[in-house]
């Protein structure tokens, strides 16, 4: 028979291996808890890193021919631009475009403009003008594809696309970033580095979401003078001489 001794003994070592093996157990639990949260983070952060990818992968080719059925060219005596479409329901659509590329008609008292895309002319007429903000809204009776608006001005770096008629060459796009925002003589503007020339003027500055952002207006020249292009920013149309279609997306 076993001394009482030697049975409290034997108990009491059983009880320390229990209490180790427990909190072997409990460590292990926490480890492995530890492991799967840290796990969890990992899989978010990679996540965050690859919407932030696709953001940066943009699909400019299917952004221009989406926007490019609502992009027009503006035939106005001598004088030649670009519009696009701002607003439209059943009695047409209202076409943004430069004061400054109907300007010569509108004080000969004409409002009457063309207005072509691809192989079709229609044609326009100048219903509203704001000669400070140099915008002008060309009217056609035919109803055409209404692009957004972006409900802010994108930050220094967004890369826009600008979309036009450079010396009537319709359809033609460029790619740059916004570099600035200037005030010049009384007026805003947004600065961007896509190339433009005479006939882009009216033509909208594209977001990589298909939302215009400002209207192609003007651009520095001179030796030695590049990337330095302005456009009027899309609210200040929107608040003054046309109803925009904002998109959120």
């Amino acid at each position: 028979m076993l001394s009482t001794k030697v049975l409290t003994t034997r108990l009491i070592a059983a009880a320390v291996v229990a209490t180790v093996a427990a909190a072997a157990i409990t460590y292990e639990w926490r480890a492995e808890v530890s492991l799967r949260a840290r796990l969890a983070a990992q899989q978010q952060s990679i996540n965050e890193l690859e919407k932030r990818l696709d953001t940066t992968q943009v699909d400019w080719p299917a952004v221009a021919q989406t926007v490019e059925a609502s992009v027009v060219t503006v035939e106005a005596g001598d004088s030649l631009g670009s519009a696009w479409v701002a607003h439209a329901d059943t009695s047409g659509s209202d076409l943004v475009t430069n004061f400054h590329v109907v300007a010569d008609q509108w004080s000969a008292g004409s409002a009457a403009v063309q207005v072509r895309q691809g192989d079709s002319t229609w044609p326009g007429t100048v219903v509203r003008v704001d000669r400070n903000d140099d915008l002008a809204i060309v009217h056609v009776s035919r109803r055409l594809p209404v692009l957004t608006v972006a409900p802010q001005r994108p930050r220094l770096g967004t890369t826009v696309m600008a979309v036009g008629s450079p010396l009537g060459l319709d359809g033609t796009i460029s790619i740059g970033v916004v570099s600035g925002y200037r005030s010049l003589e009384g007026s805003n503007y947004l600065q961007f580095t896509a190339a433009i020339s005479p006939g882009n003027s009216g033509g909208p500055v594209i977001d990589a979401r298909g939302r215009v952002v400002a209207i192609a207006a003007a651009k520095f020249s001179g030796v030695g003078v590049e990337d330095l292009s302005l456009g009027i920013p899309v609210t200040v149309a929107c608040d003054s001489v046309v109803v925009c279609t904002v998109s959120h997306r």
